[in-house]
Order: C-alpha cells, then sequence, then structure tokens
C-alpha cells in the first residue's frame, strides 16, 4: 500500500492536555492526583490527518486557529508528521481551543474550549481547490457549529469534483444527534462512528440494529466498538473484526488512529476485512504512547504488526 493519495481534511484543530493515570475521577470540590501531564497535538480531525500522513498519504489540512501559542504548536505538530498546513487560517480575532483529557488505560474524559473550532466556515475553504484532491475528510460534525450547517454542501461539491468523502461525527455535547446529520449522509461514502454516537444517532441500543437501521443511506457505516472491535454491513452481511490486545497506555485518540487506517486501505481498494483490520491496527498501536499522535504507525509498521498476528493466528 505504497502509493500516496491526495487527501483533504477540514476540520477543528486544538492542543490536548492530557492528564493521566488517575485512580479516581474527581468529583466537584474534590482534587485527584495523576501520573504524567503532557500536550499533545489534539482534536479528531488533526489526529486523522497526522495518522494519514504518517501511513504515507499526501495530506492537507483546512483549519482555523488563532495568532497564538497553542496554534503556532498545532500547526508545528501537523507539519511534522507530515501534513501540509497551507490551508490553515490563523486569526487574531479567534482563540485557538483546548480539551483537558483526564485519561486512563480503559477509558477517558474530555473538557473541551471550543474556542476557533466554532468560527471555522465554509467560507474559509476554497472550493475550486478541491479538484486537488482525491479524498476529502471531516471529524467533529457537532463540534464544528460554524461549518456544521454546510457541511453537506462541502461534501456533495467534493463528490461534484470526483472525491470521495468520509465523515467521524463525534460526541454531540447537546446529546440531541440531529437529523441534519441524517441528511449530510446523503453525501457521505464512509461514515465512522463509534459505539455511543451510533446509538445517540439511531436509539438503537444493540450496535448491530444501529448498522442496520442506517443501512438504506448512502453512506457506509463503520461502527467502532472499542475492545469489542469493529464492524460494518457489506450487502447486507455482518462483517465483524476484533481489537486487537495490546498493553495500552493512552487511549486518546485511538478511534481517529483507527479512521485513518481503515480510510488509507479503503481508498486502495482494499477488502472491507482488510480495512478494518487496518483500522483496528492504526488504533492498537496509537495506544502505547501519551496522547493522539506520539505512537501512530508508519505504513510499514502495520503491515508487520498485522502479518504477525497473521503467524501466530495461524492464517
Amino acid at each position: 500500500m505504497k502509493k500516496a493519495i491526495r487527501i483533504l481534511v477540514a476540520g477543528e484543530l486544538n492542543p490536548d492536555f492530557i492528564l493521566s493515570g488517575y485512580t479516581s475521577f474527581p468529583c466537584p470540590g474534590q482534587e485527584v492526583l495523576v501520573d504524567n501531564a503532557v500536550l499533545t497535538l489534539g482534536s479528531s480531525s488533526a489526529i486523522c490527518a497526522a495518522g494519514l500522513a504518517k501511513l504515507g498519504n499526501a495530506v492537507s489540512f483546512a483549519g482555523l486557529v488563532g495568532q497564538d501559542a497553542w496554534g503556532e504548536f498545532c500547526l508545528h505538530e501537523l507539519q511534522t508528521a507530515g501534513v501540509d498546513t497551507s490551508r490553515v487560517i490563523q486569526s487574531p480575532a479567534v482563540k485557538t481551543g483546548i480539551t483537558v483529557s483526564l485519561t486512563a488505560k480503559s477509558d477517558r474524559a474530555l473538557v473541551t474550549y471550543a474556542g476557533a473550532i466554532e468560527k471555522f466556515r465554509l467560507s474559509d475553504i476554497d472550493l475550486g481547490d478541491l479538484d486537488q484532491f482525491q479524498h476529502l475528510h471531516i471529524s467533529s460534525y457537532f463540534l464544528q457549529t460554524g461549518l456544521r450547517g454546510d457541511c453537506r454542501e462541502l461534501f456533495a461539491a467534493a463528490r461534484r469534483k470526483g472525491l470521495t468523502t468520509s465523515l467521524d461525527p463525534g460526541c454531540d455535547p447537546a446529546g440531541e444527534w440531529g437529523k441534519d446529520l441524517l441528511e449530510t449522509l446523503e453525501e457521505v461514502d464512509i461514515f465512522l462512528p463509534n459505539e455511543v454516537e451510533l446509538r445517540g444517532i439511531t436509539r438503537c441500543e444493540d450496535p448491530i440494529a444501529g448498522l442496520r437501521a442506517l443501512e438504506d443511506r448512502r453512506a457506509m457505516v463503520v461502527a467502532k466498538l472499542g475492545v469489542s472491535g469493529s464492524m460494518l454491513l457489506e450487502h447486507g452481511r455482518l462483517v465483524r473484526v476484533p481489537s486487537f490486545r495490546v498493553d495500552a497506555i493512552d487511549t486518546t485518540g485511538a478511534g481517529d488512529s483507527f479512521n485513518a487506517g481503515f480510510l488509507h486501505a479503503w481508498l486502495r481498494k482494499a477488502s472491507r476485512v482488510d480495512a478494518l483490520k487496518w483500522g483496528a491496527a492504526c488504533g492498537a498501536l496509537a495506544t502505547l504512547g501519551y496522547g493522539g499522535t506520539a505512537s501512530q504507525p508508519r505504513g510499514d509498521a502495520v503491515e508487520s504488526f498485522l502479518h504477525a498476528i497473521s503467524v501466530f493466528a495461524g492464517d
């Protein structure tokens, strides 16, 4: 899977301040201690972009940050990962947001100041520039309040120019899971919710029922189930791949790295099973360091990992 594919990621951009290794979750008025603190590149869109670039794709990022230290940090981290940031706007009129992540080996909780995320709009993207790319990806649909209303239009413009498209909804902080998302999916090729998001969108407790509830939509739905693996429907048939067990340090951004691995393989016409395996491998390997990008793998590392898994399983 060596061929570079030109990908545009349009989305939110902010650092993560990760406090890891808590023994109990803090309640109001309570202080708890953690084992480590790390400032790293955050935001679902940016983590996915970095993962795609490390796998060997030609990735560009379109977004908005402030003219501040956090904005400079995000740009530097993207550039270090190999992502083109020439389409990121730096504006003195906004402040770059930040997410505080309280994380343990099994789960995490997030507190986010959105900042510039809410100000990024369709008018900040040059639609005439889309024909330079082969694929468009967007994450954090519900957090990107400035872009959300025009996401369907952006995806439609991309499809008219021959691009394939993908969307990770992210969590809806309001818990409303608006129907505009379902309308947007009519212009999307790959939809990448996790189990919580799938349940919120479909109102189905069982993820398989959730997949079937969205089966008639245009988008192929890829459900990320954490330690329970991932699955999708192919012509009505359930395709499922288990998660790969690793000694995880931090789960921040694992789903975004899964997105990168799945899309990398899918864009190269891999089978559904192989694309799920690439997603699972990238998600697992990304948990071996603190933050979403520190341990994201290169393509050869994923191939070696999957080969080792295959040999061990006797495939």
